[in-house]
C-alpha cells in the first residue's frame, strides 16, 4: 500500500501487508464496496474523493477482520487527503 503523487512519486508506504485472504477475500462487496473491489493480484488506486469513503468502510468493519492493516490504511488515507492529486494504491502481486 502507498500513497502516490499523479507522477507516480511514492510518498508514504505501509509498513504491513494487506491479509486479503483472511480478512476480506469473503467481504460482503454490497455493503463494503470499495474493500469488495480490491484484488490480491491487480492494483487498486483510489481518488481523493473515494478515499472518504474507503475510511467509512474501515470504521464500519468488524472486529474479526480488524487488524494492523486497518490503521496503515486510514492512515494513508488521511495522507491523501493532505493535498491534491495523491492517489492510494493497493498493489497486488
Amino acid at each position: 500500500m502507498q500513497v502516490r503523487s499523479e507522477r507516480g512519486d511514492v510518498l508514504a508506504r505501509a509498513s504491513c501487508g494487506l491479509p486479503w485472504f483472511k480478512m476480506l477475500a469473503d467481504v460482503d462487496r454490497s455493503e463494503f464496496p470499495m474493500l469488495g473491489g480490491l484484488d490480491p493480484y491487480g492494483d487498486a488506486i483510489f481518488n481523493g474523493r473515494q478515499v472518504p469513503m474507503l475510511i467509512d468502510e474501515l470504521e464500519r468493519l468488524p472486529d474479526e477482520r480488524r487488524a494492523e492493516w486497518v490503521a496503515e490504511v486510514h492512515a494513508l488515507c488521511v495522507t491523501v487527503l493532505k493535498a491534491p492529486h495523491l492517489y492510494l494504491w493497493f498493489i497486488g502481486d
